[in-house]
């Protein structure tokens, strides 16, 4: 029997532990039903479709899209039109009201119906629909009527269709407002399985309301297969390789929490570590894991690097542009450390057993870095600066092998954890 599987994930904004992610679940799932039709829902389709050659359709009427310097400085017709009545400030507003209930408000929710009726259409014609990734329940990212009610109608829509729908070990919070956390509870409560990548997710949710049964397993880019071939040896370099991969964290320009002064003390103490590294006979190997959101920050600490470094130093200094999860791997591969301030840095750090840093700026961080007994290189990224960075690197490279070791084991129980997982969820003497 051929199987009809869609696969959910608020992917296409260049993240690619998002893309490992749908690469690891789909891997798993071909490797036990061979026939499987797999299609992949996103908020970037034309992008998912031209990264993993599946075909793709859109979670949200609004996608992502990568952004788009303006050309040529040139401002709009309607740009400075806006700007002329911001003089006016009562005019401004009761237009911008008038803007909102009588134009935008209705367009939205025509729209939005338009895209209900759709997407019925499209899942009634799938067996099984999956919920899967670490960032899918909260409302950090736009309140509760972006990932909580997109995730929330998915879920009612499945049910709707009579088409199974698993959560697979998915990542909960922040969830703050009670719409949010309403809309999360309702669609756990739909879905035939639920399971979540660590306890920390699984208490959240049972928190806010939520009291079906639940499992708690690895995050699915432990299962991940497609892993680079080995590099040679780190001891035969002259210098030994560090991975930095800087975080956008507070950024005013894209984060949602914004503190200018945060983000800079961030980028100075990175780079600051940086060129104390090349001064120690170290290279430095700059990466991002979101490969568009952290783009900036990664360009920004490269500059301060090679500014303040003589120009032997310099020298030491790698920026690869990672376009997709194959270079980024193989990226990862070539480095003996890394420093890096997201979850699925982590992870692919683990996978590659990479004694790493992490510059946590989520419980989700701290979490996995203490599950893995690395708690001692784990720093808060609000707190960190250059000098912590050095002590905890050098306690890093001192107990280098044991760490290794002991990462190594880890990544094994992961790994076994979610095969028998998916063993379980896709039997191949089994129709869905």
């Amino acid at each position: 029997m051929i199987r009809k599987i869609g696969l959910l994930n608020h992917m296409g904004g260049g993240n690619l532990g998002d893309d490992a992610t749908q690469v690891a679940v789909a891997e798993n799932i071909r490797a036990r039903w061979p026939d499987a039709q797999i299609v992949l829902f996103s908020m970037n389709p034309a992008d998912t479709r031209s990264r993993h050659g599946i075909p793709s359709f859109p979670i949200r009427t609004e996608t992502w899209h990568r952004h788009q310097e303006p050309i040529n400085g040139t401002v709009s017709v309607k740009t400075k039109v806006k700007k002329t009545l911001r003089k006016y400030k009562p005019v401004f507003q009761f237009l911008r009201g008038v803007n909102a209930v009588a134009i935008r408000v209705p367009q939205a929710v025509y729209g939005e119906i338009k895209f209900l009726i759709r997407s019925f259409r499209i899942i009634q014609s799938f067996d099984l629909f999956i919920i899967s990734g670490g960032g899918q329940l909260l409302d950090a990212w736009g309140g509760p009527w972006k990932f909580p009610y997109t995730v929330f109608k998915w879920t009612l829509l499945a049910k709707l269709s009579r088409t199974k729908c698993y959560f697979l070990n998915v990542g909960a919070g922040p969830l703050i407002c009670p719409l949010a956390k309403w809309f999360i509870k309702s669609a756990l409560a739909l879905a035939d399985y639920v399971s979540f990548r660590d306890d920390d997710s699984r208490d959240l949710v049972q928190k806010i309301g939520f009291t079906g049964q639940s499992q708690v397993s690895a995050d699915c880019v432990y299962a991940l297969d497609s892993m680079p071939s080995g590099d040679r040896d780190a001891t035969e370099r002259v210098y030994p390789i560090v991975g930095i991969s800087p975080m956008a964290y507070c950024d005013p320009r894209v984060y949602w929490q914004k503190d200018q002064a945060l983000y800079d003390r961030l980028i100075h103490n990175v780079a600051s570590f940086g060129s104390w590294l090349t001064a120690n006979h170290y290279h430095v190997t700059l990466f991002s894991t979101d490969i568009w959101f952290d783009s900036q920050a990664t360009k920004e600490v490269n500059a301060l690097l090679r500014g303040g470094n003589a120009s032997w130093q310099s020298q030491s200094i790698t920026l690869q542009q990672i376009v997709g999860l194959d270079q980024l791997l193989s990226t990862i591969q070539t480095t003996e450390y890394v420093i890096t301030c997201r979850f699925h840095g982590v992870v692919f750090a683990h996978l590659l057993n990479k004694p790493v840093i992490a510059l946590s700026h989520h419980p989700k961080v701290s979490s996995l870095m203490d599950d893995l007994g690395l708690s001692k290189y784990c720093l808060a990224i609000n707190d960190c600066d250059a000098g912590i960075l050095q002590e905890t690197f050098l306690a890093l490279v001192t107990n280098r092998d044991k760490i290794r070791a002991s990462m190594a084991a880890k990544a094994s129980v992961y790994k076994k954890t979610l095969l028998t997982q998916f063993d379980r969820l896709f039997p191949q003497s089994a129709t869905v």
